[in-house]
């Protein structure tokens, strides 16, 4: 007992360090503190959160570092402290448990385990009083009645298993799918603010991707206004930093004007897409400003020098919620001349009392207003001196370890801002993470999940090259250079080696060999990230279109069946698999244009090409300078003279030297109706 110690000061993981004082005797996720449970019959208490979770603050100040706490957790408890981000995997498991046991997720988590790690009890925050009390009583039971909670973590893990595998029952899957995804997003779409659900409401950027294509294939205006209504909302309101760009986590009312503060790199990846396809189908320029506001703020503050993209920043500094964000009024009068005040009041609400705790304000658009007033000369002027006053505070926690999932995502957002709208700076951020990912995280075959300060851990899961592929396919088709195309199929080989589960088709979660977990998790429903399994699904088909290698599309097809049964009953829950889906039932596209020089008219007929939204198609150009056998799409189709070749279902129209005509062919999709 007197030998035990708290053991994260040796841990890379910023959360981890967050707890190394506490007079908790932590142990990091791994055999040791296994072990030791074992050795002593005592139950594990494991605390999972993340560096910039503002309520795991919160039960820290108020439980870990209170030391009557501690003593009881250390008598009696084996405490483990994880970063999910870290280990999704583990997180993933035991927040599925607390979902089974019939409560809301969220972080902290906080659970109870046998000593061979199965879950009997759990919750989330629980103030210092209350945990307390849950302590004793985990106590009492394992003392008095062990079997209990023997029997009920067996229970327990039995419809885990249940729950998080796929029976991979096939159904047969058509449009109709489209309609009752659609119905599903109605029925839970808030027609005052938009987005879905109630408060705390979450961006769902996934669902909104997926609306934008029901509308481009189906033309029904309601789809197109659920899509662009919540990321209008979302836009006016407190979720968007109005100062400094990027989106925070979630609202915590119905009208997006009190966010969570803290910005999660993952969040702003998803979203960045979303915005940029509705300025693909919409045009409005608002959408296309929030997304260039946005990947400006991650190339400011999210980038290392040397290319990664970091993890996120807290929502708290100075120990106070959204203290870097908010201002009193007595502030604001001491920052802005009496007319930039007075502009500012008219633009964002503000007040006296304030709109945000401690009489503080936090900025929104007031209501009504069209976006274009944040241009007028006095919001800039006084825009430029609230960001200056704002770099002068200390700023929030800053989690800078590299995550080659969350680095896949903003690649790709980053490739289709470049693709969009044309700016250098995205395609070089791009470029840069994807080489630094390369170079830090990639060997031997083997993609490996986190990077900090030099450390390389832990082996990636499913979602770790799902996201990445996906990213590199974008970049591809940005500058079309072989080599990351050549990347991304090499990581597909290795993620189906890895990953695959030959009886049910589907990837699994993690590889086979992960000892320390209860079992390996299948899953194609999203959560706050895409599913690996919808992500995979898409790259593959896309990876068949350009490579004409017909055993990546029999692959998503079979994701498809594993899923079908649930996937054709709750559509609206896979998101991400119905985007796979849509490409999969629609007249996808493969365009490859050869040019013997460097044709000015390329140039010219991609920027047209990519003003439209037709996310169901695939570019590959080769030159002169490039091998004109790679991808296939490309093979014998090099000519003297600039051409396109439009190709879909195994066909390929007559090669064209006409833009307009090459155009016309790429632009066709299949249609359906919605009601």
């Amino acid at each position: 007992m007197n030998n035990k110690q708290n053991q994260l000061s040796k841990e890379k993981s910023p959360y981890l360090l967050q707890h190394q004082n506490n007079p908790v005797f932590w142990y990091p996720w791994g055999d040791e503190a296994f072990a030791l449970a074992k050795q002593e019959n005592k139950p594990i208490f494991l605390s999972v959160g993340y560096s910039t979770c503002h309520w795991c603050h919160v039960m820290a100040h108020q439980s870990f570092e209170d030391q009557a706490v501690a003593d009881f957790l250390n008598e009696h408890f084996i405490s483990i402290k994880l970063d999910r981000e870290e280990r999704p995997d583990v997180d993933e498991i035991y927040m599925s448990a607390l979902h089974l046991m019939g409560q809301r997720g969220g972080w902290p988590l906080s659970m109870f385990l046998t000593p061979d790690l199965k879950p009997f009890y759990g919750g989330t925050y629980w103030p210092k009083e209350n945990f307390l009390y849950i302590l004793q009583q985990i106590v009492q039971l394992w003392q008095k009645e062990p079997q209990k909670a023997l029997e009920s973590s067996a229970g327990l893990v039995d419809h885990l298993k249940e729950h998080k595998t796929t029976n991979g029952v096939d159904t047969p899957l058509d449009n109709s799918l489209f309609q009752k995804f659609f119905d599903q997003s109605v029925q839970s779409f808030d027609p005052y603010w938009g987005g879905f659900g109630s408060a705390p409401k979450f961006p769902h950027a996934q669902q909104i991707a997926m609306l934008l294509r029901i509308y481009r294939r189906s033309q029904n205006l309601q789809a197109l206004h659920m899509a662009e209504f919540s990321l209008d909302k979302m836009a006016r309101g407190g979720l968007y930093d109005h100062m400094g760009g990027g989106f925070t986590r979630y609202s915590t009312d119905e009208k997006w004007r009190i966010p969570h503060f803290e910005k999660m790199l993952y969040d702003n990846a998803l979203l960045v897409p979303a915005y940029l396809e509705a300025f693909q189908a919409t045009q409005k320029s608002m959408f296309a400003r929030v997304a260039s506001e946005t990947l400006n703020y991650v190339i400011e503050v999210m980038q290392s020098p040397e290319g990664a993209f970091y993890s996120a920043q807290d929502a708290d500094s100075e120990g106070e919620e959204g203290k870097y964000y908010v201002w009193t009024l007595g502030e604001l009068k001491d920052i802005l001349s009496e007319e930039e005040l007075e502009s500012l009041s008219q633009v964002y609400p503000v007040t006296e009392s304030g709109n945000f705790e401690h009489q503080t304000n936090h900025f929104y658009l007031a209501a009504d207003l069209p976006w274009e007033v944040k241009d007028q000369e006095l919001i800039q002027s006084a825009r430029k001196k609230l960001l200056h006053a704002r770099s002068q505070r200390i700023p929030p926690h800053l989690d800078d370890k590299v995550l080659s999932s969350w680095n896949g995502l903003m690649i790709r957002a980053m490739a289709l801002a470049y693709q969009i709208l044309g700016e250098e700076k995205y395609l070089q951020a791009a470029h840069a993470a994807a080489g630094f990912i390369k170079k830090n995280l990639w060997r031997d075959s083997t993609l490996y999940a986190r990077y900090r300060e030099g450390d390389v851990r832990f082996i990636g899961r499913s979602e770790d090259y799902a996201y990445l592929i996906q990213g590199l396919i974008d970049l591809y088709q940005c500058d079309f250079k072989p080599e990351i195309l050549q990347w991304a199929l090499e990581l597909q080989e290795s993620q189906n080696k890895k990953f695959w589960d030959e009886k049910k088709t589907a990837y699994f979660f993690t590889e086979a060999n992960q000892v320390d977990l209860l079992f390996r998790t299948q899953e194609g429903m999203d959560g706050a990230l895409p599913s690996p399994n919808g992500v995979s699904a898409l790259n593959l088909l896309r990876l068949s279109s350009l490579t004409l290698d017909q055993s990546y599309r029999k692959k998503a097809q079979e994701i498809f069946s594993c899923f079908s049964q649930l996937l054709k009953e709750y559509p609206h829950v896979f998101s991400q698999m119905m985007i796979a889906w849509d490409y999969f039932s629609d007249s996808s596209k493969e365009l490859a244009i050869s040019t013997a020089n460097e044709d000015e008219g390329v140039g010219e007929f991609l920027k047209k090409l990519r003003q439209h939204f037709q996310p169901n198609l695939v570019l590959a150009l080769g030159t002169s300078h490039t091998k004109v056998d790679f991808p296939m799409l490309l093979k014998d189709r090099m000519a003297d003279e600039t051409a396109f070749y439009v190709c879909e279902n195994k066909t390929c129209h007559q090669a064209t030297n006409d833009p307009q005509l090459a155009l016309k062919q790429a632009l066709t999709y299949k249609s359906y109706e919605i009601s």
